[in-house]
């Protein structure tokens, strides 16, 4: 008997017995589509044996031919019964044509799956006294029975039979292996080696490799290549190839390349398994350097259709056209094009590149779809959310029911479309037609319903599709929790979370990552530490859960918390930077997102849209402008300055670092101008206080490009127009929402508000607040009430102070509100007492601080610093200044210091106001005719506003403030705002 030892392998088969139960007890399956197998027992393959099934003379005779035509017409049964006809006739007395006529009719019965015939032959051989121990004919039974997906009854049969040879082996090894029982065939190879003086052939190697393939054993499979290289059989084309698969599925495409390249004769199949394996493991260069190869190689072989299926599928994925267009004309010259499979691959292949027009035509000329067609394009077009292309086909596809019928795939398909309430109806008649023909008990089907249905916002319907689904798996929860994730509901989704635990299934990361999801959307801190406690207690954890607790700290405000975590991740893909990146940038970190993006950058990983746009979201709250240029310069140079978010980004970037020109120009250079865009430079004017621009914008946009506005585009033309004063263009724009059925936000009614008590209209202003759908917000009084100060509205002020600090009683701009409102009444007791009250509450009102960017570095002021130092020249350079513009006119307005002091004290402290300490220091580094861009965190007082426009006509300089509410552009003496502001 053969052993290990003799083999030299060095390696016990012992560990294998863990593939199945016991190590000689299989399972039953019953085959579907016709298995492929490595093993063939036809008369070509085995001459030695077969040759003896063949008559003395020679030549057919006619009941060998009457056989043979029974057996290719199917007729098997008829061929059972004429062969059991009396055999003392001619050509019945020799009984090797009866073998031959058994081994025919055996074979037949395997390959058309009959294998009910197929037991009447094994009973007429068993009971047989001159064949019952025949090899040849026990072995074509035990084939057949595993080609009809018995092999319960082909091992039995094996293991009866008393006198076993190899190629009984190879046709159990080989049954098992097209049965799918790769286990149990890897230990029948075990036992054959061990037990056996067998030596595995080049038949047997490929059944056992391919087991080794699926089972995903590398060790074993590397065994296996080991072995076969010590029997010299690894030259074997066959064993070859089953070894380049082999390795192609474990993605060792090195290994998998060596075998290829060592082989002394390669067929068609083998350049096909080479190439499949680079496609799989994603060496796209390389599939297709393999395809140049063999058309230019010596074997002289050309492509078939399984290279062109295989390698048009990695042209749609790496968006290849041009290598598919290439491999299109090659299908073309080789009279593959009319293949369906062909046909499908390329319409998918331009569909997914983005060459719609090309894929329906290809589809349209095809005249023998089948569902895989019609699921290529629909699919397709479904994964681009055009849901009205998406129903037309559905409806072509329907009209032709008697060729082709939706199935599962059809329906999961369209299923995506139905996102928002507006599908409800077509998302009823889908479900129907999966309840009408039993579609519905798939359970992807169902699932996808669950979450459709949660998409919609009809959460009920969502939980009687899920009560009716026979087995609920984890899948089908997360369908149910994702659905109360996406519509704010964490307390159902928590309960649905703890009721899939309690039935005995684990969840998965897509479990955890729905509810921190939730919790996100919810900001619910709480709630998102345990969960994420519990995913930490149980072993979750993978990239999504790493990105979802970053969104999840962020949302709440902890990006300290989300850094922590960031820096613990071992593989940072490119979406947790860009979570970490926003995270910054919304929680008013600006430099430490702008850090992150050049460490980013500096890590040799390319951003993309939602980096690039945080980066220049942290340039715009800093007003960078110097950086904000440089992510401009890269956006172009990475191809995406044409995204829409990119563009308005862009555009709002310049327009917040007081460049409304630039704001304007890349805003003209757009190609393609969304309602996005033209919201962004509209807000752009409007803040700048240029409000006729914004308005002529916005006519244009509405009456000349037929362009609908939507809320955002009301929103930025009433904020234009309440910093310009222009209240009747303001009540006609708020009026004319309602003609474009666009119900009025809170956020416009604020607009609205606070245009009115800009222009001193505080009565209508409060009839508005008392009208309208919704509670006002602290946004809202805070406006009234810095109006009331300025038009000296004590009594309302008062009022309205009342309402404000009941709504945020811990918010210290609020009472600084009404310590200015009963100052500027000469009110100075109760000023006392506000200020008192701050105290008691630990409130501290924010100081005066602005910064201005020069050559790429920001420098700070604070109101009052005399610690910089450059403190002394500045304090002289304010000097100059004074004396310049007290000749155009300027005189302290001491009315805007809000404290009992002295005039002289009141003085002092307007000149040491922070944007003036910018404008000075500005005025001392930068060269004549450089525009200055000064940013204040608060808004600008009335001296400092004087100031800098008679500082803009001595020096000849433009000077741009940037407050917290608006810009104010001095020039000439003049101010963009025309002092309203």
């Amino acid at each position: 008997m053969a052993s290990l030892e003799q083999l030299n392998t060095g390696f016990a088969f012992t560990h294998l017995r863990g593939y199945t139960t016991r190590p000689h007890e299989f399972h039953t399956r019953r085959s579907i589509a016709k298995p492929r197998t490595f093993l063939s027992l036809s008369s070509q393959t085995h001459q030695d044996h077969s040759s003896t099934l063949t008559s003395h003379s020679g030549h057919k005779l006619p009941f060998l031919e009457e056989i043979t035509n029974l057996c290719d017409s199917g007729n098997l049964h008829e061929a059972l019964a004429f062969l059991q006809v009396d055999p003392q006739k001619d050509a019945l007395s020799n009984s090797l044509t009866i073998k031959e006529a058994l081994g025919m009719l055996i074979q037949a019965c395997g390959q058309r799956y009959d294998v009910e015939t197929g037991r009447e032959l094994h009973e007429l051989v068993r009971k047989s006294i001159h064949y019952c121990n025949d090899s040849v004919l026990n072995t074509r039974l035990i084939s057949m029975y595993a080609m009809c997906g018995w092999p319960k009854d082909s091992l039995r049969l094996f293991r009866s039979c008393q006198r076993k040879n190899l190629f009984m082996w190879n046709a159990v090894i080989s049954g098992l292996t097209r049965n799918e029982l790769y286990g149990d065939a890897i230990l029948m190879f075990e036992e054959m080696i061990s037990s056996t003086e067998f030596l595995p052939d080049n038949f047997t190697f490929p059944c056992v490799i391919k087991a080794c393939s699926v089972l995903v054993d590398v060790s074993l499979g590397k065994v296996v290549h080991g072995m076969a290289i010590k029997m010299g059989l690894v030259f074997d084309v066959f064993v070859g190839n089953a070894l380049i698969t082999m390795y192609g599925k474990y993605h060792f495409v090195e290994e998998a390349s060596k075998v290829f390249h060592l082989m002394p004769e390669r067929n068609l199949v083998s350049w096909n398994s080479v190439i499949w394996g680079f496609v799989e493991s994603g060496f796209s260069r390389e599939s297709f350097k393999m395809l140049t190869e063999m058309l230019e190689g010596e074997d002289e072989l050309l492509p078939d259709v399984a290279t062109t299926v295989t390698l048009l599928p990695l042209c749609a994925r790496e968006l290849n056209v041009g290598m598919g267009r290439g491999l299109h004309g090659l299908t073309v010259k080789l009279g593959q094009s009319a293949d369906l499979r062909v046909s499908n691959a390329l319409v998918d292949m331009y569909l997914k590149s983005g060459y719609l027009l090309e894929g329906q035509m290809l589809f349209d000329k095809n005249v023998n779809k089948n569902v895989v067609s019609w699921n290529t394009i629909i699919g397709n077009f479904s994964a681009k959310g055009e849901t009205c292309i998406v129903y037309d086909y559905l409806r072509k596809m329907q009209s032709q029911w008697k060729e082709v019928k939706v199935d599962e795939v059809t329906v999961l398909n369209v299923l995506p479309v139905c996102s928002d309430k507006s599908q409800v109806l077509s998302l009823k008649e889908l479900h129907g037609y999966s309840l009408r023909h039993g579609l519905h008990h798939d359970e992807l089907v169902a699932n996808a319903l669950v979450a459709a249905y949660a998409k919609c916002e009809m959460l009920r319907s969502a939980e009687l599709v899920f009560q009716y689904i026979e087995t609920q798996t984890v899948n089908s929860w997360n369908a149910l929790i994702g659905g109360y994730a996406q519509n704010n509901d964490p307390g159902k989704a928590l309960d649905s979370f703890i009721q899939m635990t309690n039935s005995r299934l684990q969840p998965d990361s897509f479990s955890v990552g729905s509810l921190l999801s939730a919790c996100s959307r919810l900001k619910s801190l709480k709630h998102g530490k345990q969960i994420h406690g519990f995913a930490v207690r149980n072993g979750i954890a993978d990239t999504f859960i790493d990105i979802s607790l970053l969104n999840l700290y962020s949302q709440c405000g902890k990006p300290l918390s989300a850094r922590l975590l960031f820096d613990r991740m071992k593989d940072k893909t490119l979406v947790s930077w860009n979570a970490m990146i926003t995270s910054y940038s919304q929680n008013g970190l600006p430099n430490e997102a702008l850090d992150l993006f050049r460490k980013l950058v500096s890590a040799g990983i390319r951003p993309f849209e939602i980096a690039t746009v945080s980066a220049l979201g942290a340039c715009s709250q800093q007003s960078t402008l110097l950086l904000g240029r440089e992510v401009h310069c890269y956006a172009i140079k990475a191809l995406l300055a044409e995204d829409a978010y990119v563009s308005c980004t862009i555009i709002d970037m310049y327009a917040k670092c007081g460049c409304i020109k630039e704001s304007r120009r890349v805003f003209d250079g757009l190609r393609f101008k969304d309602v996005a865009s033209w919201n962004a430079v509209i807000a752009a004017y409007g803040a700048y206080g240029n409000a006729e621009e914004a308005v002529k914008l916005f006519e244009k946009m509405s009456n000349e490009l037929d362009q609908i506005p939507d809320d955002l585009t009301f929103l930025g033309i009433l904020m234009a127009c309440s910093h310009a004063g222009l209240v009747e263009k303001g009540l006609k724009y708020f009026n004319q929402m309602d003609m474009y059925q666009i119900n009025p936000e809170l956020e416009h009614y604020a607009c609205l508000i606070d245009m009115l008590s800009r222009a001193g209209r505080l009565e209508d202003a409060m009839r508005i607040v008392n009208d309208m759908p919704m509670e006002p917000d602290a946004r809202i009084w805070g406006s009234l009430l810095s109006s009331c100060r300025t038009f000296g509205a004590l009594k309302m002020g008062e009022e309205i102070a009342d309402k404000l600090l009941k709504m945020e009683p811990d918010k210290a701009e609020n009472y600084v509100l009404l310590s200015n409102l009963y100052a500027g009444s000469g009110k100075w007791d109760d000023v006392r007492k506000v200020r008192q009250v701050m105290k008691e509450k630990n409130l501290h009102k924010d100081a005066g601080c602005s910064w201005i960017e020069l050559g790429g570095k920001l420098y700070s002021f604070i109101v009052g610093d005399n610690l910089l130092p450059e403190a002394q020249e500045i304090r002289r350079m304010w000097r100059r200044l004074e004396e310049k513009i007290s000749i155009l006119g300027y005189k302290p307005n001491t009315s805007c210091v809000l404290h009992e002091l002295e005039e002289q004290e009141k003085i002092k402290l307007l000149q040491g106001h922070s944007e003036k300490l910018a404008i000075c220091f500005g005025l001392l580094k930068t060269n004549s005719g450089t525009v200055l861009r000064v940013y204040k965190n608060l808004r600008i007082c009335i001296d400092c506003h004087n100031a800098a426009k008679l500082i803009s006509k001595a020096v000849q300089r433009d000077i741009i403030v940037r407050d917290n509410k608006r810009f104010h552009h001095f020039r000439d003496g003049c101010c963009s705002c025309g002092d309203y502001w």
